[in-house]
């Protein structure tokens, strides 16, 4: 049977976390032995296996590039698969100032993988319109889970009075736009609900200001419970390059607003609502437009099937010049 190494430098729970999770233990991932090892920051270097395939899911840093470069010293003759959760067209916007210096970075990273993985469509086509990522080396699979507990949910029955926004509480989150928006509301039968834990969570407190409407709950280690309270879910990212709770939201039948950018327009594409700016008003404007939640897009189906096929080829691909010069020898 084939061996897939998965190689993670962060453990803490959260959306990467929950889809190694998912692709090593589902069935329908059968096709490979997918062993998931944790691997300490900017040591990749380290690592010791004899799986066929090596996948990171590591942050790729400027510390880090010399554990790249000595992992593919160290096993040059196994293909490498890096997969890119952290980097994406607004992620650069909102935090890079040296965008030249930082292309370098990605490139030089990118250069030690037989293919790179982008997380959306969207993602995607930054790292090719921006040079990073030839085409031939490009695959696009969407993280996914266990969808099934998301679609057992019952439909919301009626107008929308809660939404619920889960994450981490950090500015990338865009919480903050979303408590300013909920304050500006004139809904009075509206709730908003946040849910998780992060450094920003005084800042975020502080600002909702003691606004009965807004209330906060503790991080959810199972999301679809959380969802089961919500008629809505609302994800004001400032980037994002994929966005699971999306997705999730959508198998769960609930509305879900988006902000416009990265990953999260390919979740616009497929039924979430995208909010055109990501201003106050924009949000206000959303948040008042709510209406009955059983309005929501049809739920998302075959996710699950379709990231095992997408696996299950990009593993073929890499494998192939192996298999072709066996054949030949």
């Amino acid at each position: 049977m084939i061996r897939i190494a998965h190689l993670v430098d962060d453990t803490n729970p959260g959306g990467v976390t929950r889809y190694l999770d998912f692709l090593s233990t589902d069935p329908r991932f059968g096709f490979a032995a997918h062993e998931v090892i944790a691997v300490e920051k900017n040591r990749a270097g380290a690592v010791q296996t004899d799986a066929h395939i090596i996948v990171s899911h590591l942050a790729v840093s400027w510390r880090g590039l010399p554990g790249l470069m000595a992992l593919r010293a160290r096993h040059a003759g196994t293909p490498l698969v890096h997969v890119e959760h952290s980097y994406s067209e607004g992620f650069v916007a909102r935090n890079v100032n040296a965008r030249r210096r930082f292309g370098t970075l990605l490139s030089a990273a990118y250069a030690m993988f037989d293919r790179i993985v982008a997380v959306s469509q969207t993602q995607g086509e930054w790292l090719v319109r921006r040079g990073l990522v030839s085409d031939e080396a490009l695959a696009v699979i969407p993280p996914c889970v266990d969808l099934s507990a998301f679609r057992a949910l019952p439909a919301p029955d009626g107008p929308v009075r809660t939404v619920a926004a889960l994450g981490r509480f950090h500015a990338q989150k865009g919480f903050d736009l979303l408590i300013r928006a909920m304050r500006a509301s004139s809904r009075q039968d509206l709730r908003l609900v946040l849910i998780g834990d992060g450094p920003d969570r005084d800042a975020l407190v502080a600002l909702a200001d003691g606004d009965p409407r807004i209330s906060f709950a503790p991080f959810a280690a199972d999301p679809a419970a959380a969802l089961a309270q919500a008629d809505a879910v609302a994800m004001p990212s400032r980037w994002e390059p994929f966005g699971l709770v999306a997705l999730e939201a959508r198998a769960a039948g609930r509305p879900v607003l988006v902000a416009n950018v990265d990953g999260l327009t390919d979740q616009a594409r497929d039924g979430a609502i995208a909010v055109a700016a990501p201003t106050v008003e924009a949000w206000t404007t959303a948040l008042d437009s709510l209406g009955i939640a059983d309005d929501a897009a049809p739920r998302a189906t075959g996710r699950e099937e379709a990231a095992a096929l997408q696996w299950m080829a990009l593993a073929a691909d890499v494998l192939a010049p192996q298999a072709e010069g066996r054949a030949a020898a």
